[in-house]
């Protein structure tokens, strides 16, 4: 069972239970039909009993009750189904009719005893392996005498007969009931899996490498088209993962090539022939300077696959959120002085957050440098923090070169830079939004950019307030 199909167990579970709640039904039914015709039997003796016991009574009592009078009154006794019997008080055979005359049917021990003590009784007899019988015994009491035992019986053939034909009908209709459920279980189950063969084919030809294959799921919202949406859902962040790993690789590797390419060339270009002091020493500040690129690429690196792996683990302390953007302006009047730059801080409110006081520092840094390194010499920038509902709302805006609506969504992804950024600074990674998302979002936060190309743009970070701060 190990080895075979989901179809073949489900089939074959399918069958057993079937067959098993088939059995327990069979055997339900043949129990209570075998009751109730019991019971319909009883009742009809019963019935019987209750008119000879009438008729009786209009006659007179005694041992020496003659047929004839009685067949006269009471014309039941002839009948097909029954039979009649009047015992004395001592259990002799007074009267009997005449479709009994033939069968010799004595009193038993236990319907005398219970006829003395003025108790009916019901027995199911059967004489020589041949015809069961239900026998019914009613005293028949003068005052405090027994005057006589009545006997009402009947033949339990019928009954038997149709019991085998119910018995028989079931024996055959169950198995048959357990194949026919047997072949549409095999079929359903081949339907439902259906959509599995298909993820399965799927998995097959992505195994492969083709990770543009979907599913066709099936306009339903059962378990089958859930799993099949869930498998379209996974196999496009696999295709998109894969592709951002792709570029991903590409561009480390073009950032890293091209300080590589710079050093190699200014190296071998000053060992081509003796040159002074002079000489040596500006390509060794050039080669320092692409080193120290490469650097902060790698440093960058190492914390944002950190940052993937879980390892770097943020400080929660609360922090006066106004006083360490008035600390972050102090350095940012220095990065714009350099770059001629203004920076002004347009609005500022006192508001508190839980967090990492080192990281937020280096988020709204990072934010600053990118909007003074792609500003215009002579323009503006502007900072501002206000509280907006429940979350501190923290604002840099430029007047720089800006970013189209086709490169707006990509911004924050690593080692993504714009054309019209590269050629304005050669002097970026490509990983500083990628790092301040990865910020905002370790503190439950959010982060959005609103530009148009040379209108300038605007960031605006949300963070959670710290519940203590009403």
């Amino acid at each position: 069972m190990k080895n075979a199909s989901i179809r073949i167990r489900l089939t074959l579970w399918y069958g057993v239970a079937l067959g098993l709640i088939l059995v327990i039904f069979a055997g339900v039914i043949y129990v209570v039909m075998s009751k109730a015709m019991q019971d319909e039997v009883d009742a009809s003796l019963e019935e019987a009993a209750a008119v000879a016991v009438r008729t009786l009574g209009e006659h007179r009592f005694g041992p020496f009750l003659i047929f004839e009078d009685l067949s006269q009154d009471f014309p039941e006794l002839a009948l097909l189904d029954k039979f009649f019997q009047i015992f004395g008080p001592a259990g002799q055979v007074t009267i009997q009719s005449a479709n009994i005359q033939s069968r010799e049917i004595p009193l038993s021990q236990t319907a005398f005893q219970a006829s003395l003590n003025g108790q009916a009784t019901f027995e199911s007899v059967r004489f020589d392996q041949g015809v069961p019988f239900r026998l019914l015994s009613v005293p028949i009491r003068h005052g405090e005498r027994l005057v006589n035992i009545l006997r009402v019986g009947t033949s339990l053939q019928p009954t038997v007969d149709m019991l085998d034909r119910l018995l028989l009908a079931l024996l055959i209709a169950s198995p048959l009931a357990v194949i026919v459920s047997l072949l549409g279980g095999w079929f359903l189950a081949g339907r439902a899996l259906r959509p599995v063969d298909s993820i399965t084919h799927a998995a097959q030809r992505i195994a492969a490498g083709d990770l543009t294959q979907r599913i066709t799921a099936p306009r339903s919202t059962d378990e089958i088209g859930r799993l099949a949406s869930t498998f379209n859902d996974m196999i496009a962040r696999l295709e998109v993962s894969f592709r951002q790993i792709r570029l991903f690789s590409a561009d480390a590797s073009h950032e890293l090539r091209t300080p590589l390419t710079i050093t190699k060339g200014e190296t071998e270009l000053a060992l081509r022939r003796p040159r002074g002091a002079e000489d040596y020493r500006k390509v060794l500040e050039s080669n320092l300077e692409e080193i120290d690129r490469m650097s902060r690429i790698v440093d960058e690196l190492l914390f944002l696959s950190r940052a993937d792996l879980g390892e770097i683990k943020l400080k929660q302390v609360p922090i006066q959120l106004d006083d360490l953007l008035r600390d972050v302006q102090q350095q940012a009047l220095v990065l714009g002085k350099d770059r001629q730059v203004e920076t002004v801080v347009k609005e500022i409110s006192p508001m508190m957050v839980s967090g990492d006081e080192l990281r937020l520092r280096e988020l709204f840094l990072n934010l600053i440098d990118n909007a003074i390194k792609y500003s215009h010499p002579g323009d503006t920038v502007e900072m501002s923090l206000v509280p907006n509902g429940e979350k501190g709302e923290f604002i840099v805006k430029d007047q720089g070169i800006g970013i189209s609506l086709e490169d707006q969504p990509r911004i924050f992804d690593r080692f993504y830079r714009t054309d019209s950024a590269r050629s304005h600074s050669t002097k970026g990674t490509g990983l500083g939004l990628s790092i301040c998302k990865w910020i905002v979002e370790t503190h439950k936060g959010a982060i959005r950019v609103q530009s148009m190309p040379n209108q300038g743009s605007s960031f605006t970070v949300l963070l959670p307030l710290s519940p203590s701060i009403p």
